[in-house]
């Protein structure tokens, strides 16, 4: 069943009312803790030198392709880009902390951050070799949506990348994100043309995101390491789901 078409009072059609609505919060400089990773405001001291170790294991510096910065070659210019990475408001920078280790093993940050209407998105991710392909890899991401609908009370949560990037597209849309489009010659990056890719994912599809992040992320889906049932699988069944009780 279809949303039903409001008109204004001079007939054209208008959006739904948002009854309540005010400015969101900006979100806090305060740490996120999960399972296998914890999130913390990124601070040049406590996680520039393990981050540029970390970083250093990507020898071909794949992991910077799509990024405007990048790749490092000592500690001091990564460390520098890190002091002025956490003095930055918008984008607001977190290091991913491994658990197991107790190391820094990546960076994400929020950024385009609007609280008049409830909008943010995810980027600047850059993940050590240590972190790729991980169950902390994605938990980080359960974490910044988490803190961003539940925390917060945002509306639209942001997903943009290099329309090259498959791997970034194919993450998108692994964690429940809806693709919207391509903005052709959106950029220039490195002296290269980037068109960008967009994705949303929104407060009314977060339930059932956060419902098969759940189930993902519970140990008893892992044995031996490897997942039972994939996120992409657990995500689709909680949208089912959803859907079965209001259809």
């Amino acid at each position: 069943m279809g949303d039903t078409i409001r008109t204004g009072p001079l007939g054209q059609p208008i959006g739904a009312e948002v009854p309540g609505w005010e400015p969101r919060p900006l979100p806090p400089l305060l740490a996120m803790n999960g399972r296998t990773c914890r999130l913390e405001p990124l601070e040049p001291v406590r996680h520039g030198a393990d981050l540029h170790a970390a970083n250093s294991a990507d020898r071909a510096g794949a992991m910077w392709a799509y990024l405007p910065y990048g790749p490092f070659q000592t500690e001091e210019a990564y460390v520098a880009w890190v002091r002025d990475a956490a003095l930055s408001n918008d984008p607001l920078f977190y290091a991913v902390i491994d658990r197991a280790s107790g190391k820094p093993v990546g960076v994400a940050s929020y950024l385009r951050i609007d609280p008049k209407n409830g909008v943010v998105e995810v980027g600047h991710i850059a993940y050590a070799p240590a972190l790729q392909k991980t169950v902390a890899a994605s938990e980080a991401q359960f974490l910044m949506m988490r803190r961003a609908f539940d925390e917060l009370g945002y509306r639209r949560y942001e997903w943009k990348c290099n329309a090259l990037n498959a791997a970034s597209m194919r993450a998108a849309e692994r964690f429940g994100f809806t693709y919207e489009g391509t903005f052709r010659q959106a950029a220039v990056v490195k002296g290269r043309n980037r068109d960008t890719a967009w994705f949303s994912l929104l407060d009314s599809e977060w339930p059932a995101v956060r419902t098969g992040f759940e189930a993902w992320l519970d140990p008893s889906n892992f044995e031996d390491g490897q997942q039972r049932r994939s996120l992409g699988h657990l995500i689709a069944a909680a949208r089912a789901g959803e859907g079965g009780a209001h259809g």
